[in-house]
């Protein structure tokens, strides 16, 4: 008989991995626990002021993490329900079939990861189709096969958008509708109905969204499971370490310290740590114990290590010609992804960033105006304004790691140098076709999404720290997620990737949670949902 404190399944954090677990977990009638460090995000008007959000960074965590010589720095992190995904810009891609397997970079090798596309891909299939991601399989064509389309239509281009699609496919070029999740229904003309949740408003990058019209975890994931009366959420719940029973094979104990100040430990029979891929890490590193001496789960010397956050640059063009957009989240571009004519590495993928306003540009303004359009107003340049996102991927060094510094405080090394060399190549080619695509010829850092005067705090891709793998000598956690060394413990954030690919990771965490969560169902002995018993309805919630 389970007590007060104890549960089947205990899940650290609510984020894309952890609500999809618990999301995945509900309808089973195991007893799910949830400890998220945050509370709710406040619902106010600050959730979509510019200078709240990215000037002010309101809702950041106020903590400090060391760098490698000891300097501190704030992370890119959110703690609230839902995790980061509340910030996020919701773009859910794939990874591609090859990302799964050996690449071989300019810098150095992309590893192979211990499972498939093809394993993951039916997983893939429910992930767009739970999370409202609005599509078009066939469009890309660096994409994997798909078993199923998206269930929701592409958000269609703005004219200004629509017109940079066509000057790209007259270069001889592929863009692609982005895949991008939110609750939107549109009339024939694209524009939003009188019931869609979503407006296609400015807002949905970086910000968190006053209508819930962004498939973030806590909308599409948290809110649904805790409506089945085995689900708890419990808010405010910092996890300081985990406990295991003398073999150190069983993790028995959770001990989380509430906002309050007191300490409470929980117990379940399986335990999930999905807190992102830094703090993760950290929460192993505290673990520490006589029979794992190097942090939980750590026999190997990896956790912590292999750190990832992509090679991403933020840009700004300027258009000749007005951009009136608001919803520009919608394009995007691989014809680079595996390679170039002048090149034999991958250089990335560009996708379209949410539309600037004269309160961002203003913000960067001191250091780019000039250059940008002297003649221009802030006011004039934003409306004129077009925003990509270059991503490239880095590669999972050891020496790029999380640890625990001074006091118990996050350290993170990085080697900012990793890999760099394909995404300075695209922004290269970016930058010369702008003559074509009616912009002036110079691309424009937008700092306030990358933290350009502290680089290291650009958190918001982290991954890595926790690698998965068939050989326990060079991984923490096997196949399912499983830790090597213990029997009841799981990783189902970003941690597990042994690469990252150049695109998104969200999607891939939330596949992989569902793949995790249909593992645990068979260990617990409840029934594995169907596809077609994990669709949900309009507000979220699972059917029967």
């Amino acid at each position: 008989m389970l007590e007060g404190n104890d549960f089947d399944v205990i899940i650290i954090g609510s984020g894309a991995g952890g609500g999809t677990l618990a999301h995945r977990l509900a309808p089973s009638g195991k007893r799910v626990l949830i400890l998220e460090r945050g509370g709710y995000l406040p619902r106010e008007r600050d959730n979509w002021e510019s200078s709240a959000v990215f000037v002010a960074g309101k809702y950041r965590a106020p903590e400090f993490w060391l760098d490698k010589d000891g300097n501190e720095f704030p992370p890119e992190v959110n703690y609230y329900v839902g995790g980061n995904t509340k910030f996020y810009g919701a773009a859910l891609f794939r990874l591609r079939p090859e990302d799964f397997g050996v690449i071989q970079h300019h810098g150095g090798i992309s590893p192979a990861w211990p499972i498939s596309y093809q394993d993951l891909e039916p997983y893939y299939t429910e992930a767009e189709h739970l999370y409202r991601v609005h599509g078009k399989h066939g469009e890309d064509p660096t994409e994997g096969e798909a078993s199923a389309d998206y269930k929701y239509p592409v958000v269609q281009h703005e004219p200004r958008i629509q017109q940079l699609n066509d000057d790209l496919e007259k270069l001889d070029l592929h863009p692609f509708h982005l895949p991008i999740g939110v609750d939107l229904e549109q009339d024939a003309a694209g524009r939003p109905t009188r019931h869609s949740a979503c407006i296609r408003c400015d807002r949905v990058d970086g910000f968190p969204c006053l209508l819930g019209a962004k498939s973030d975890a806590q909308v599409i994931c948290v809110d649904p499971a805790l409506e089945y009366p085995n689900v708890t959420l419990v808010t405010g719940a910092n996890v300081q370490r985990l406990e295991t029973d003398a073999s150190g094979r069983t993790v028995n104990a959770v001990v989380a310290e509430l906002s309050d100040g007191s300490t409470v430990t929980y117990r379940g029979s399986l335990v999930a740590v999905a807190a992102g891929a830094v703090n993760s890490a950290a929460l192993l590193l505290r673990s520490a114990n006589d029979r794992h001496p190097n942090g939980l789960a750590n026999g190997s010397d990896v956790v912590g290590r292999h750190y990832m956050r992509h090679n991403n640059l933020a840009l700004m063009a300027v258009s000749h010609e007005p951009n009136p957009t608001s919803f520009q989240k919608t394009l995007a571009l691989n014809d680079w992804y595996h390679g170039a004519d002048d090149w034999d590495y991958p250089l990335g993928g560009i996708q379209m960033l949410g539309k600037s306003d004269a309160e961002q540009v203003r913000s960067g303004a001191p250091r780019w105006a000039a250059k940008a359009a002297p003649e221009m107003p802030f006011e004039v340049i934003a409306h004129h304004a077009v925003d990509f996102w270059l991503c490239g991927e880095d590669l999972p060094l050891p020496e790029s790691r999380a640890t625990l510094g001074k006091d118990g405080q996050i350290q993170l090394t990085l080697n900012e140098k990793n890999n760099v060399e394909g995404v300075k190549r695209l922004k290269r080619k970016l930058e010369g076709m702008l003559g074509h695509l009616g912009m002036k010829p110079h691309l424009l850092d937008h700092s306030l999404y990358l933290h350009k005067t502290m680089p290291i705090g650009a958190t918001a891709h982290q991954a890595g720290t926790i690698r998965f793998g068939h050989d326990p000598d060079t991984s923490a956690l096997d196949a399912t997620c499983k830790a090597h060394e213990l029997d009841n413990l799981y990783v189902v954030d970003t941690s597990f990737f042994p690469s990252i690919g150049a695109v998104n990771p969200s999607l891939t965490a939330i596949a992989n949670a569902m793949r995790v969560g249909d593992h645990l169902l068979e260990r617990l002995g409840a029934a594995v949902p169907t596809p077609r018993q994990q669709e949900h309805d309009g507000a979220g919630v699972l059917r029967p």
